[in-house]
């Protein structure tokens, strides 16, 4: 097998702390406790929580237990990733040929940096301070034979010397006195464990033919990474073409048009680098700074893709939505990147344009961009209990993400088929019996008679048929809030279908299947 080659690797302890940190509109405070979760588990934690007792791998009921004032951050994969390409660009003005092994770990080659630096330990300490300057503490580096070498290195290098260097050809011996789980595969680990292999150096004293037959080439590459022979080299990620744009405003500006405006060319020359890689924008991150510090983000969506005007009207809309918001000064600065792109071909015209539906995006987004961001909208059908709240309206260009509120479980709301007709009031009817007493719902959910006779809109109508009821209870743990009604559905002598709801003794009409 190929040695070795030298690797120097950059570790960030708990890096989806600090990138929620750093992207966060009102970040916690230091000393705070957070901690991210994946699956109901723990998968990093600020020192805070860490000194409580919070710890990869928890449960979060066993975490809030042991630290009630715990916040907790979903994990963000796109998060974590997006704060850490800034790093690992600074560190390549230093370093160039930098591998992204996984957000807050990167590696690269030694020999380069540690011919310029005066050696490897020297390089390394030169990109902590370097990072320690940009405000990214805790770093730890480290040098050896290989990327996985290194690696368990940097995490076990102690606080206050945070660079180790393990010598050449030392390797397997650092690494044989580490646990099997170091190895990150539970499926392998676990195996090992029971057949008594617990250590890497225990992994490593077998014999590779026999690991071959019992593992095939997966337990293979582990065993050589269990002796300090990684044969597979640092391999430098391309830097991806700079598609941002910022512009800063001294004086900070007061007027949204005015920053509309100084933002013109810059959106056209965002537009314009986009298409010398041959791409085009359909998310738009948009970062608006104040003059005293304060931050607003927002990810714009496109129904097509984004041309110079566009920018420009999302970058108004959202100085239009935060005019009563968290700005209170002028804006100091505006932020504009591609969150998601795509080729260029895919969004290419027709031979004979798009017929209708160009024409229609065409003058709804000539609509829009005159009255504001929300004066053209779309309905769509969301979750929740009751029909007029399942109307919902989304802005034209953005997408409606409504699937994942309708799978939620709604219990008591109302299965397909819905009704064609819903009031936007439930309106006010009358039910009663044959002897023309109300109909009502007492304890049980028994009736006080079967429905006879519907009264809507000064109008009687015998009910020939009627189902129900089906009850509907809401926030029973708030007394203000509390709601408890019944829902029936009924098919009056002239063939109308009505679906009825009676709360606190009035019967209203909620919809009709017409």
């Amino acid at each position: 097998m190929q040695a070795p080659t030298r690797s120097l690797v950059l570790w960030f302890p708990d890096w989806p702390i600090t990138a929620f940190m750093r992207e966060a509109v009102s970040p916690p405070k230091p000393d705070a406790a957070v901690a991210v979760f994946a699956n109901n588990l723990v998968v990093a934690c600020s020192w805070a929580a860490r000194a409580q007792g919070v710890r990869r791998g928890q449960k979060r009921r066993d975490a809030q237990a042991l630290c009630p004032t715990l916040q907790v951050v979903p994990a963000d994969p796109v998060r974590d990733a997006r704060a850490f390409a800034p790093v690992v660009a600074r560190v390549e003005e230093r370093a160039p040929g930098v591998q992204i092994v996984r957000p807050g770990l990167c590696a690269l080659r030694s020999r380069g940096p540690a011919r310029y630096y005066g050696g490897e330990a020297e390089a390394a300490r030169m990109l902590i301070r370097l990072l320690d300057d940009d405000g990214f503490g805790g770093v730890r580096a480290s040098v050896a034979d290989g990327v996985f070498t290194a690696e368990q290195a940097a995490r076990t290098a102690p606080t206050d010397d945070p660079v180790r260097i393990v010598d050449p050809g030392a390797a397997g011996a650092f690494l044989a006195p580490l646990s099997i789980a170091t190895l990150d595969d539970d499926e392998f680990g676990s195996l090992l464990s029971r057949l008594g292999v617990h250590t890497l150096g225990d992994l490593a004293a077998l014999q590779v033919e026999r690991v071959r037959e019992r593992f095939g080439e997966r337990g293979v590459r582990l065993h050589a990474l269990a002796g300090g022979l990684d044969s597979q080299p640092v391999q430098p990620r391309t830097p991806p073409p700079e598609l941002h744009r910022d512009i800063a405003f001294e004086p900070p500006l007061e007027l949204a048009d005015q920053v509309a405006f100084g933002v013109r060319v810059a959106a056209e020359e965002f537009i314009a680098q986009l298409g010398v890689h041959a791409l085009v924008c359909t998310e738009l991150r948009v970062v608006l700074t104040g003059e005293r510090g304060e931050r607003s983000e927002r990810v714009w969506l496109h129904p097509g893709a984004f041309d110079a005007a566009g920018v420009v009207d999302r970058v108004r809309w959202q100085l239009a939505e935060d005019a009563q918001g968290i700005f209170g000064s002028g804006v100091a600065g505006v932020h504009i990147e591609p969150e998601a792109v795509d080729a260029a071909a895919h969004h290419a015209k027709g031979l004979f344009g798009a017929g209708p539906d160009e024409r229609v995006h065409h003058a709804l987004s000539r609509v829009q961009a005159m009255l504001g961001h929300r004066a053209v909208a779309t309905p769509v059908i969301g979750g929740g209990r009751w029909l007029a709240e399942r109307q919902v309206l989304v802005p034209w260009g953005d997408r409606a993400v409504t699937a994942k509120e309708r799978s939620r479980p709604w219990p008591g709301s109302l299965p397909d088929p819905l009704p064609a007709t819903v009031y936007p009031e439930p309106r006010l009817v009358g039910v009663t019996d044959v002897a023309g007493a109300p109909v009502t719902v007492g304890e049980r959910d028994a009736l006080s008679a079967p429905p006879a006779v519907l009264e809507t809109a000064g109008q009687r109508r015998r009910i020939r048929e009627w189902a129900g009821p089906w009850p509907i209870s809401e926030r029973g743990w708030d007394a203000l809030r509390a709601r408890r009604a019944h829902r029936f559905q009924v098919v009056d002598d002239a063939g109308g279908a009505w679906l009825l709801v009676v709360e606190e003794g009035e019967w209203r009409a909620e919809g009709r299947y017409d």
